[in-house]
C-alpha cells in the first residue's frame, strides 16, 4: 500500500493548487479525482476576472494548472475515493478507492460540488433531451434554436452570453426582480439584447421525445404561462460533495458546506478542506488561494 504525506481528494482549481504547493514544500503527495481534473471548472466558457488573463476558458486554465501540478505530485484521474478510515499509526488515514488503497498522514478535501437541479416535473425525463447543466458541453447543439437559461448569478449570465455567441436565441428566466450577477455581466446581457423574464419560476418542462416548452409561474401574481423552447439550461447553484467529510465527522454548516478556520483546517485534526465544498465565496481564485493555504498548513502541522 503506497504511503503519502498528503492525499488531496479532488482535482479542481483548489485541489490542483494544493498539489503544486505541497510538492514544492518537499512532501510526497497524491491527488485523486473520480473524474477528469478540473471538475465544474472545465465547464466555464470564459473568465474575465482571473488575475493574469483578460479572458480564458476554464478548460484552458485547468490544463495549464494540471501541467504544473503533475510536476509536483502524483495525479490519479477517473478513480473514485469510496472510504477514508482513521487509524492510530503515523499514517493516520487509509484511503480506499474503486481501484486501490493508499495511506496518508493528512487529507485535503477538495471534493467540490455539483449542479443543483430544478426539481420540477419533466426535468429528469428530458435530461440529455433538451435539459442541460453545461453550456460548453451541449451549447453547440442549440445554434439557431430557442433556449431558456434558468438562473440569475454569474454562471447563468456567463453561459447565456456563451450560448448567444453560438447563435442560440436565449431567454434568461430568474425568480427575483433583479439578477445577482456582477454588474458588468448584467450590462453585457443588455448589450447582447438577450431577452429576460424576471419574477418567474419554472414549474414544469414539457415535450414529446424532446423538450418543447416550459411552464412558468409569476412569483408575484401566481399566473401560469407556457413558453415554447427547444432547450432548458439550468444554473441555479451547487450542492457540495460532503460524503467523505461526513465519514470523517467533519463539521458542516446549516447549508451542508464544510466549516474551516483561516488555515483551512476542519474540526478533525490533519483534515483540511478547500474550494466549493467549503463555506465561503465560490470563485476560482478563492479556491486556488485556499489550496495554497491548506497545503502550507498541512506541511507545517506535519513538522510539529
Amino acid at each position: 500500500m503506497e504511503q503519502y504525506d498528503i492525499i488531496i481528494i479532488g482535482a479542481g482549481p483548489g485541489g490542483l493548487t494544493a498539489g503544486i504547493y505541497a510538492g514544492r514544500q518537499g512532501t510526497k503527495n497524491l491527488i485523486i479525482d473520480r473524474d477528469l481534473a478540473g471538475g465544474l471548472g472545465r465547464e466555464v466558457p470564459a473568465m474575465e476576472n482571473y488575475p493574469g488573463f483578460d479572458n480564458i476558458s476554464g478548460l484552458e486554465l485547468i490544463e495549464k494548472t494540471k501541467a504544473q501540478a503533475i510536476k509536483n505530485c502524483d495525479l490519479k484521474e477517473m478513480e473514485e475515493v469510496t472510504e477514508i478510515i482513521k487509524t492510530d499509526d503515523e499514517y493516520r488515514f487509509t484511503v480506499k478507492t474503486n481501484k486501490d488503497e493508499y495511506k496518508a498522514k493528512s487529507i485535503i478535501l477538495a471534493t467540490g460540488s455539483s449542479h443543483s437541479p430544478l426539481n420540477v416535473k419533466g426535468e429528469e425525463e428530458f435530461k440529455g433531451k433538451g435539459v442541460s447543466y453545461c453550456a460548453t458541453c451541449d451549447g453547440f447543439f442549440f445554434a439557431g434554436r430557442d433556449i431558456v437559461m434558468v438562473g440569475g448569478g454569474n454562471s447563468a449570465l456567463q453561459e447565456a452570453l456563451y450560448l448567444k455567441n453560438l447563435g442560440a436565441n436565449v431567454t434568461i428566466i430568474h425568480r427575483r426582480d433583479e439578477f445577482r450577477a456582477q454588474k458588468h455581466l448584467q450590462e453585457m446581457i443588455k448589450q447582447a439584447e438577450i431577452n429576460t423574464l424576471l419574477n418567474k419560476t419554472v414549474e414544469e418542462i414539457k415535450g414529446n421525445m424532446l423538450v418543447e416548452s416550459v411552464v412558468l409561474k409569476d412569483t408575484k401574481t401566481g399566473e401560469l404561462t407556457e413558453v415554447p423552447t427547444n432547450g432548458v439550461f439550468v444554473s441555479i447553484g451547487y450542492i457540495p460533495h460532503t460524503e467523505l467529510a461526513k465519514q470523517l465527522e467533519v463539521e458542516l454548516d446549516e447549508s451542508g458546506h464544510i466549516i474551516t478556520d483561516k488555515n483551512q483546517k476542519t474540526n478533525v485534526e490533519f483534515v483540511y478542506a478547500v474550494g466549493d465544498v467549503c463555506v465561503g465565496l465560490k470563485q476560482w481564485v478563492v479556491a486556488c488561494g485556499e489550496g495554497a493555504v491548506a497545503a502550507t498548513s498541512a506541511f507545517t502541522d506535519l513538522q510539529n
